[in-house]
Order: C-alpha cells, then structure tokens, then sequence
C-alpha cells in the first residue's frame, strides 16, 4: 500500500514535467519513506513482537525487485 503511494507520487511527478513538482514529489516520498520504516514498523513491533521480525525477514520493505527474487527462489525451492 505504501509503496504503490510512492509510485502514485512518482508517476504524477513525472507527469507534471516541472522542477518544483520533482523537488516536491522526490522529498515527500523520501520523507513518506522514513515514516513508514521507522514510524510504522516500530508501532508493529511492540503491537507483535517476535512474530513480526520474523515477517519482516521473510517480506521486502518496499523492495519490488527483491520481492519478485524472493518469490521465484521460493518456487524454485518448493518445486512448484
């Protein structure tokens, strides 16, 4: 959900084509960024405790790339 805000931002930031909308959009979804991994995930460590570290191993913050990595080595292990 968080990182399909960024790409939003990103993508209207592109669209616009004006300085000040990049200087906006690229530091608003930086700063949106530090919010999410610090703010968010330090609520959702004391709400879960253990079970969520362990989740977040196992899942990419905002990382598509990683995440897509992840999924296929997941297959290729399972057999599937």
């Amino acid at each position: 959900m968080y990182l399909g805000f960024i790409i939003i931002v990103l993508a209207l930031v592109l669209m616009s084509q004006h300085w000040l909308s990049v200087i906006s959009g690229v530091t608003g979804s930086i700063l949106f960024y530090i919010d999410v991994t610090r703010g968010e995930e330090q609520t959702n460590i004391k709400k879960f405790g253990d079970d969520y570290k362990r989740y977040v191993e196992k899942v990419p913050r905002m990382n598509i790339a990683v995440g897509i990595i992840r999924l296929f080595r997941r297959r290729k292990r399972e057999g599937v």
